[in-house]
């Protein structure tokens, strides 16, 4: 349960006096629908006002708080031209006040005729004429509505005033609570930040104030670290049960190569981890074609010769049915029942493979989100293993889990090479095991960068390289064209590549068409059907065709380092020599610019995370927002960076040395778990 003291801030704004259901509109755009929504609403500028008595002491351009006397009304000549009031200062110096978009009642309001006004605003000049456009601030000179010569500025939507939000804020600041402080007092003393109350004063006062956002910044961070630690923690309490096979499946499977070293050096810390009471919780990093399936597939063969079931979750309906093909091939003849379940198996199909389940005649189960469904049920789950696992948050982990009689083992892998402060930020609950050595005969890919101006000779390439009977993609960043954009659509691409070499040799795949269809697509690709592939990121993790050995990515610099990296990863399967191809605009930012120099440079997806870390700088990070738990509002991609190893050594403390929950920081730790929502995972962790 919410402890009862912070109820006042997670109030709905339509309880509040004077919001109704025309604001809470424009607000729940922006995401505000409770008081603390609002109070870590935080401003990104601040204006400056300059009380002026007379026009002539201000500059144009300044925003200046001045008392101006209406004198006259000026219409347009029509309804939709602006509307304009004559005034005049102290000295008689004339302005005039515009405004537009029929809003001539309001100004006749706001400015009576010969009564006096403080008006706030920017001072601008038309021809010889001053004025000042829609005044942003307008009280009566004795009242007590004085006009701030300082205001933060907030983001806003269309319907929604910086005024209104600011009396927003100033309620919400009111409803603070006093909490205890939960910062460990050394690390408070040394960083010279405020208090909570007084951080959030400060950082609504201005956008500038560093170490009050750092504070808040630093709170988010460290209820995120806190969360992961018990869970952990929890983890490790929790009993689950030793799993061990005698050898006799694995043994048995016939692969035409044999493991590398550091699949075999992960494997024994997997069976290491299985042979365990203490329920395992690894994630596995492996580079794309890395060998990471064969690994987890050993690991499911160890629970079925211990006479249990495992599970594989995939992200999509494509990337399940992959693995399940690919799954079944490598279990040819061995005496393992493997099945499927997505959301599109409907009825005896999917009684039948809840059946099997239940019963435990099958043992390996692939499937989307749907294994864990409330439906499906295990005789008994011991290993569950989490592909692409940047897709899922800490919760759906735990949900799967607890389709087990006892806490089963954990294993997520990810093709995506996580820098460690990443690592800290979304899964500093797991160890941590990395494939980094890529199995003989992946040769790697030759990466050429290419102007888009070069476009018709590309597809001229592309039109030879099809004729040696390889394959290709053809990757595009929009599904259709956009009034806003001038990138290429992958319906606009695969029209024209269909009149260019034939509309049977070209496919389409992108996230707005139905699985079956996209199915359909892939299936005929994968078979040899279709010679090039046109698709958005759709294809970006997973799909397995050795014979596609070109990657064409059109616009590829306005996608990350990490999707390049795992667009690249698509090809270079088979034996043949493969090439990427990354098309650039003509105009390249810097940023940008390195990117793709890098990507030129090196395969190692380790060293291209890292950069990409680096060079993100202040924009969205690598997997922070498809987590799905660590959604960060407050803290920036460089705040993380800086005080993320920091806030992650004093969460261990906390569990470590303070006692965790049952400590003295106990309770002022559970507040802040709560307040920024960091709770979740606890009682998932405790019920399961």
């Amino acid at each position: 349960m919410r402890p009862e003291i912070l109820n006042p801030l997670f109030a709905a704004l339509t309880d509040l006096k004077g919001v109704g259901a025309q604001l809470a509109k424009p607000l729940a755009r922006l995401g505000l629908e409770r008081v603390v929504d609002v109070l870590f609403h935080l401003p990104t500028g601040l204006v400056q006002r300059h009380p002026v008595d007379r026009l002539d002491d201000a500059q144009p351009g300044q925003q200046i708080i001045v008392t101006l006397t209406a004198q006259d009304y000026r219409s347009g000549r029509s309804p939709r031209a602006p509307f304009g009031v004559d005034a005049f200062d102290a000295s008689g110096d004339h302005v005039r006040l515009v405004y537009f978009g029929r809003t001539s009642g309001l100004a006749k309001k706001l400015f009576p005729l010969g009564e006096p006004r403080q008006v706030s605003g920017r001072l601008d000049t038309y021809g010889e004429m001053r004025q000042i456009v829609h005044p942003d601030h307008v009280s009566e000179p004795d009242s007590d509505a004085a006009i701030a010569t300082s205001e933060a500025v907030y983001p806003l939507t269309e319907g929604l005033t910086n005024a209104r939000l600011t009396q927003l804020v100033e309620i919400a600041l009111e409803r603070r609570p006093e909490l205890a402080e939960w910062i460990d007092g050394p690390l408070l003393t040394s960083r010279n930040w405020p208090t909570w109350r007084e951080a959030l004063t400060r950082a609504h006062a201005s956008p500038h104030d560093a170490a009050a956002h750092d504070r808040l910044a630093y709170d988010e961070i460290f209820a995120s670290q806190v969360a992961l630690m018990l869970i952990r923690e929890g983890l490790r309490k929790r009993k689950g049960r030793a799993v061990a096979g005698d050898g006799r499946l694995i043994d048995a499977l016939r692969l035409p190569f044999g493991l590398t070293g550091a699949q075999e050096l992960v494997g024994r810390e997997i069976a290491a981890d299985m042979g365990r009471e203490t329920p395992m919780l690894r994630m596995l990093q492996g580079d794309v074609g890395s060998g990471k399936t064969l690994v987890a597939l050993r690991a499911m063969l160890a629970a079925v010769e211990a006479g249990t079931q495992a599970a594989l979750l995939a992200p999509t309906e494509i990337l399940a049915r992959q693995h399940f093909a690919t799954l079944q091939a490598m279990l040819a003849g061995l005496p393992v029942n493997i099945a499927i379940l997505t959301g599109r198996d409907k009825g005896r199909v999917r009684e039948s493979t809840l059946m099997g389940l239940a019963d435990g005649s099958i043992d390996i189960l692939v499937g989307t989100h749907a294994i864990f469904q409330d439906a499906v049920t295990y005789r008994d789950l011991a290993l569950v293993v989490v592909d692409e696992q940047h897709r899922f948050g800490v919760a759906q982990r735990l949900m799967l889990t607890q389709k087990a009689a006892r806490p089963p083992h954990l294993l997520v892998m990810t093709a995506t090479p996580i820098p460690r402060t990443l690592q800290l930020a979304n899964h500093g609950e797991m160890d941590v095991s990395r494939i980094d050595e890529m199995p003989p005969g992946r040769t790697p890919v030759d990466t050429r960068v290419v102007s888009v101006d070069r476009l018709d000779e590309v597809v001229g390439g592309l039109e030879r390289h099809l004729e040696t009977g390889a394959q290709a993609y053809w990757v595009c960043p929009l599904v259709a064209e956009s009034e806003m954009s001038e990138l290429a659509a992958a319906e606009g691409r695969a029209a024209l590549l269909r009149e260019r070499l034939g509309a049977d040799r070209v496919g389409l795949v992108h996230g707005r068409m139905k699985g079956p269809d996209k199915d359909d697509v892939m299936a005929r690709f994968q078979a040899g059907e279709i010679g090039v592939l046109v698709a958005t990121t759709v294809i970006e993790v997973g799909v397995d065709v050795p014979a596609a050995s070109l990657m064409i990515v059109e616009h590829a610099d306005r996608f990350g380092l990490a999707q390049l990296h795992q667009l690249r990863g698509r090809v270079g399967r088979g034996a043949a020599k493969s090439v990427c191809l990354l098309l650039r605009s003509q105009n390249l930012s810097e940023t940008a610019r390195e990117r793709l120099a890098l990507m030129r440079e090196t395969n190692d997806g380790f060293v291209i995370a890292e950069k990409d870390l680096e060079l993100r700088g202040g924009g969205e990070l690598l997997g922070l927002k498809q987590s799905g738990d660590a959604d960060y509002g407050l803290a920036s991609a460089e705040q993380l960076v800086r005080l993320l190893p920091v806030a992650h050594d004093d969460a261990r403390l906390f569990v470590e040395r303070d006692g965790g929950m049952d400590g003295a920081r106990g309770e002022a730790v559970r507040h802040c778990l709560y307040l920024f929502e960091r709770d979740a995972a606890v009682p998932l962790l405790r019920s399961g």
